[in-house]
């Protein structure tokens, strides 16, 4: 394999690999604002210039000077080269550059909402002069709405043109531009178009300075209190990988996490801003009785007695139980509940829960895939389910047998989605049959509420740790990133807690890991030992709360 050394390190590369991308393969640090892998290489900032020098095969391969700096996010390695970035005449060349950059750039880091996280504030510091020997009138340039989502700072922009890129090349819509030309240059939107796009929030993360915000995150935290939780998208099916970050247990932003199999750099705005749900007022939080008075909050160990006792009893009961696992739950949860209900009826009923959808799938032109399917988990719930029985129903089906079969005389269903899912055409179903007892564990109000003879109050995926399968069938674990509301409970607790509750044993507390394991001692559930992505550097051990960085 050929070779490159870079500040006197040498580094192997794949044939065709640009300088800069050998650098960051070895962890060398180059300054760059305009590349990014996911875009074309354009070369325009300027600060990534390097001394290379060569063999020359006219010399005996004696390594010479090329004359010019060259920028390395677009210059071809090859092999032999010896590449400075901290030579003289490369330092000279950076805080030049960033000379320049900040020329007009206004002095407002302490207000700006990119401040911890910004490239121009580190570069500054680690490349520039220190000192301004720029004394003239700075230019001005106005505050723009691109779009529903985008708010651009026009005087803090460096025309690095990532976000033109990505319009052009990733989403294929085209809807921002260079106007203007020289110092006068300015980003905007094509006139009549606004930014509007299913990936539109992605230029945010790709601006280096603080150029384009988020006007829902705008002046909400600052970065630094933020803690960044691996995660997976709990929205859709696509199994994206973000971040969730948080700060004393609200969540204030999801991003994107670099998959290069799955979202690449990229998550739509859909799964971006469509956690509000998790902190809805009209949250779910204390369990309820029918019949019984409402349990106060200083009452909350006593109303999950009551709640699991009622529960236990109406399965004891009943001759047929049906379950509906939500394809909002993941794969332990599912789990967990299929093994807790055939300990009270070994024939028991079970389907997966309905699965949204809303438009039709599309692909953009960089490949990347917006799903109209609307369940992170419909495939690893059903997974669990026909490993663990044979009666497994899809939710037409459960509608039918629900009509014609009145044995089943108890349901426990699991809600969790992020709106309202339940029909009129549901709860006639479920009234088909008298008395028919029905245990709901639901995280928002629904017409089922008011129905239920027992409610419990669970948690939403950003509450919890666990497994989603997304549309490809792989299988990704994701931890929890802040504890459930108030008194709310994540179903695996709950059906370790209704387990305990049903043999009059101590409740255990739930442990991905360990649930994983006997999955597939008990059911032959191999692939969530051997086939689970976790996230990358991340160790999962003894409960849903602990990470380790390793």
């Amino acid at each position: 394999m050929p070779s490159i050394t870079i500040n006197g390190k040498v580094c192997d590369f794949q044939p065709g690999q640009m300088i800069l991308q050998v650098a960051l393969d070895n962890e060398i640090e180059i300054p760059h604002y305009c590349y990014h892998p996911g875009l074309s290489i354009v070369a325009n900032c300027r600060i990534c210039l390097a001394e290379v020098w060569a063999p020359n095969p006219r010399h005996d391969h004696k390594l010479e000077p090329i004359p010019k700096l060259l920028p390395t996010c677009q210059a071809t390695a090859g092999e032999g080269q010896v590449v400075y970035t901290d030579s003289p005449k490369a330092i000279a060349n950076q805080r030049a550059v960033m000379e320049y950059l900040l020329i007009n750039h206004p002095v407002d880091c302490p207000v700006c909402d990119q401040a911890g996280e910004c490239y121009l504030q580190d570069y500054s510091y680690q490349y520039g002069r220190g000192v301004s020997r720029f004394h003239e009138q700075k230019i001005k340039q106005p505050k723009k709405e691109l779009g529903p989502n985008v708010l651009l700072y026009m005087d803090r922009c460096i025309m690095c043109t990532r976000c033109v890129r990505f319009c052009r090349e990733v989403t294929g819509t085209s809807e921002i531009v260079v106007q203007d030309r020289g110092a006068h240059s300015q980003i905007d939107v094509f006139p009549g178009l606004a930014l509007d796009n299913e990936l539109s929030a992605n230029v945010i993360d790709l601006c280096p300075v603080g150029a384009l915000l988020d006007k829902d995150f705008l002046f909400q935290q600052r970065v630094w209190y933020l803690t960044k939780t691996p995660s997976i998208d709990g929205i859709t099916c696509s199994g994206d990988n973000i971040f969730i970050e948080h700060n004393k247990g609200r969540v204030y932003r999801i991003k994107p996490r670099t998959n290069l199999e799955i979202n690449k750099w990229w998550i739509t705005d859909e799964v971006r801003y469509g956690w509000k749900f998790v902190h809805d007022e009209s949250r779910l939080t204390l369990p309820a009785v029918r019949g019984e008075d409402q349990y106060q909050a200083t009452e909350a160990p006593l109303a999950y007695e009551a709640a699991y006792a009622k529960v236990n009893d109406a399965l004891q009961r009943a001759n047929h139980i049906g379950v509906m696992i939500s394809p909002m739950l993941s794969c332990e949860e599912a789990y967990l509940f299929a093994t807790y209900v055939l300990q009270h009826d070994a024939e028991a009923t079970f389907a997966v829960g309905p699965i949204p959808r809303h438009g039709e799938p599309k692909t953009f032109p960089g490949g990347f895939t917006l799903y109209a399917e609307k369940a992170p988990n419909a495939r690893g719930v059903r997974r669990v389910l026909e490993r663990v029985t044979a009666n497994v129903l899809d939710f037409n089906a459960l509608l039918g047998r629900l009509r014609s079969d009145s044995s089943i005389q108890a349901m426990l269903l699991t809600g969790n989605y992020p709106s309202n899912w339940v029909n009129d055409e549901f709860l006639d179903a479920i009234d088909s049959t008298d008395d028919r007892f029905v245990g709901l564990i639901d995280t928002l109000p629904n017409a089922l509420v008011e129905r239920a003879d027992v409610l419990i109050p669970g948690a939403t995926w950003v509450e919890k740790a666990g497994t989603f399968e997304n549309v490809n069938g792989r299988l990704q674990a994701f931890e929890r990133a802040i504890e459930p509301m108030d008194y709310c409970k994540n179903e695996a607790q709950i059906a370790l807690d209704l387990t305990a509750d049903c043999l009059g044993e101590s409740p255990s507390v739930f442990n991905p890991a360990a649930t994983r394991q006997a999955m597939a001692d008990t059911h032959g559930l191999k692939e969530f030992l051997t086939d689970v992505h976790l996230p990358a550097g991340i160790e999962m051990i003894e409960s849903d709360m602990a990470v380790v960085e390793l």
